[in-house]
C-alpha cells in the first residue's frame, strides 16, 4: 500500500488518502507502466482540485477586517471543516498543509472529528453568542450600559475611541462574563514566569497579574471561555538560547513538547485545533516561537509586541499589545508631564541606530536642529525622561522590529507620539483612535518632519495633548489591576478575538 499524496488541507484530508492509498494489482512490463501513469495522473488531478477548493474555503472572507466584524471564525470538529479568514502567502498554503497532519497533538485512539459536542462547551458557545447580540445591538441602537460598582466608575467617551459606546458595552459584558484557564503544567523559570524590570516588562507583569487574578481566571477548564499556554519565549531565550551556537530550535522543542502534552493531557485543544487558545510574549522572536505548531501559528490567539503585519500577524485573530520598559519594575517617576508653557522642545528622539528606520531619522536630524532634537547617545547630563516631558511630540520610530517603548514613554510623558513605522499593528487599535492622540509620519515625510509638525495648528495640539493624558488610563501597569488599565485592555483584546471563534 503506498500514499502517494500525505494530505492537502483539512477539509480534503479524508478523501485525498482515501483516493490515493491502494493495492497495486498484479502487472509487469508496459502494461504496468501505463497504468501507473493514468492512475498518477488521476490522482494528482483530484488531489489538486481538492487543494484549490479548500485554499478557495479557507480564505473566504479575506478581504477587509473591522474591528468589530462578528463575522465569527467556525471551528466544526463533527464535519471536518476549518474555515477562517487569514492572510496568505505561498510559504503559508505549504506550511498550511503540514499543519493539516494534525495527528502530531491529537489523540490518536479517537479521532477528533469523531468527538461530539458536550454540553459545557454548548453552554460557553451560546454565552458568548448572547454577548455578541448584546453588543451588535449597542453599536446600533448607540445606547450603552451600566458599569458595576467598583473603585472607578470611568465610562470611556470621546475621541480617543474608535466607538466608545460599542467599547464600553463589550468591556462591562466581559468582565460579568469573561473566564481564562491557565495550565498549571510547566515550571519555572520558563512557565508561569516572565520579566518585570526590562523592555519585555509586560509579559512578565502579565504573567504574574494573570496567575495571581480571581476575578477572570476560573481553575475549571470546562467553565472557560479560553485557555493560556504560559510559557515565557523571554525566559526560554534567556536561559536555553546559547548566543554562540545560535540554535532558535531550543524553542521549537519547548513550545511544541509542550502543547503535545496538553494535546493528550486535555480534550480543548484537540476539539478547537487552538483556536480558543492563547500565547503572549513581548520578545522579538515571539512571533517566531509559533512556527513549530502550526495550529498555533494559523489558529490560536496570539497577544504579541511584534505586530507586524508582514510578518504575518493577523489582526482577526491576533492581539496587538504594548511594549513597556519597566526598568525598575514600576512607574514611579513616570507618569506625568509638564504644563505647555514649559514645553520648550518641538520633537525628541534619543536611541541607538538599528533597523531600516532611524538610519534616516539620525541621517537627517542627528544633533542638527534645537527644535527637533535627535540623539544616538544623548550628551552627559541630560535626562531622557526629563527632556520627554519637556517636549511637545516625542518621535517613536521603529527599530528592529516594529513595536518601540517609546510610543507608551510618550504617553506616560503626555507628549503627542510622533510614529514613524511600517506594517504595524497598534496597540488596541480595535478600540483606540490613534489618529486622535498622534500624528503618523511615513519614512519618505522624514526629511520634512519640522515642517510637518510646525504646519499642525495649536488648537489641535492642544487637544491631542488633552486625549494622550486621556489615553493614559489604558496603558498603566497597577499592581493591584485597576478597570481600563493596561492589563485590562490586554485582557479585552483577547476577548475580542475569542469573540470571533465558534467552536
Amino acid at each position: 500500500m503506498i500514499f502517494l499524496w500525505k494530505g492537502v488541507l483539512c477539509s480534503g484530508t479524508k478523501i485525498v488518502l482515501e483516493a490515493c492509498s491502494f493495492h497495486w494489482p498484479a502487472r509487469s512490463g508496459k502494461g504496468m507502466r501505463q497504468f501507473h501513469a493514468r492512475n498518477l495522473y488521476v490522482l494528482l488531478f483530484v488531489g489538486a482540485s481538492l487543494a484549490l477548493v479548500s485554499t478557495l474555503v479557507l480564505t473566504k472572507g479575506l478581504k477587509g477586517s473591522s474591528p468589530w466584524p462578528w463575522t465569527t471564525t467556525t471551528v466544526k470538529t463533527s464535519s471536518s471543516t476549518f474555515s477562517s479568514p487569514r492572510f496568505f502567502n505561498h510559504t503559508d498554503s505549504i506550511r498550511q498543509k503540514e499543519f493539516m497532519d494534525a495527528g502530531n497533538v491529537s489523540n490518536k485512539k479517537k479521532s477528533v472529528w469523531e468527538r461530539p459536542r458536550d454540553a459545557e462547551l454548548e453552554r460557553v458557545e451560546a454565552g458568548l453568542a448572547r454577548a455578541r447580540a448584546l453588543i451588535r445591538a449597542g453599536t446600533i441602537n448607540r445606547s450603552s450600559i451600566s458599569a458595576p460598582l467598583g473603585e472607578e466608575h470611568y465610562v470611556p467617551q470621546g475621541d480617543i475611541y474608535r466607538n466608545a459606546i460599542a467599547f464600553h458595552r463589550s468591556y462591562v459584558i466581559m468582565e460579568k462574563l469573561f473566564k481564562i484557564f491557565i495550565y498549571k503544567e510547566g515550571e519555572a523559570p520558563l512557565f508561569h514566569n516572565g520579566p518585570c524590570k526590562s523592555i519585555y516588562s509586560i509579559e512578565g507583569v502579565f504573567f504574574s497579574l494573570m496567575e495571581r487574578d480571581t476575578h477572570f481566571r476560573t481553575l475549571d477548564p470546562d467553565q472557560a471561555h479560553i485557555y493560556f499556554l504560559p510559557f515565557s519565549v523571554v525566559m526560554i531565550i534567556h536561559h536555553l538560547f546559547d548566543p554562540i551556537v545560535r540554535d532558535k530550535d531550543v524553542m521549537k522543542h519547548v513550545v511544541a513538547d509542550y502543547v503535545k502534552v496538553i494535546s493528550q493531557k486535555y480534550r480543548y485543544w484537540n476539539r478547537s485545533l487552538g483556536a480558543d487558545h492563547f500565547m503572549l510574549s513581548c520578545h522579538d522572536w515571539g512571533p517566531r516561537a509559533t512556527w513549530y505548531v502550526p495550529q498555533l501559528y494559523y489558529n490560536s490567539i496570539r497577544a504579541l509586541c511584534n505586530a507586524n503585519t508582514s510578518e504575518h500577524f493577523n489582526p482577526r485573530k491576533d492581539a496587538s499589545i504594548p511594549e513597556i520598559n519597566l526598568i525598575t519594575g514600576e512607574t514611579t517617576g513616570l507618569i506625568g508631564g509638564l504644563p505647555l508653557s514649559k514645553r520648550t522642545i518641538l520633537a525628541f528622539f534619543a536611541g541607538r541606530l538599528h533597523g531600516r528606520i532611524r538610519p534616516a531619522l539620525l541621517h537627517h536630524w542627528k544633533e542638527k536642529d534645537e527644535l527637533v532634537q535627535v540623539y544616538e547617545t544623548l550628551p552627559e547630563g541630560l535626562s531622557y525622561h526629563d527632556l520627554m516631558k519637556k517636549s511637545k511630540y516625542c518621535i517613536c520610530p521603529s527599530g528592529h522590529e516594529v513595536a518601540s517603548p517609546r510610543i507608551v514613554e510618550a504617553i506616560y510623558a503626555e507628549c503627542v507620539p510622533v510614529l514613524i513605522s511600517q506594517h504595524y499593528v497598534l496597540p488596541f487599535s480595535d478600540v483606540l483612535d490613534w489618529g486622535s492622540f498622534s500624528v503618523q509620519v511615513s519614512v519618505d515625510e522624514i526629511p520634512n518632519l519640522k515642517k510637518i509638525l510646525l504646519g499642525i495648528p495649536q488648537d489641535r495640539y492642544i487637544r491631542m495633548k488633552e486625549r494622550v493624558k486621556q489615553v493614559q488610563r489604558h496603558f498603566v501597569v497597577n499592581n493591584p489591576p485597576k478597570r481600563f488599565d493596561v492589563f485590562h485592555m490586554i485582557i479585552h483584546s483577547i476577548w475580542l478575538r475569542r469573540l470571533n471563534v465558534a467552536v
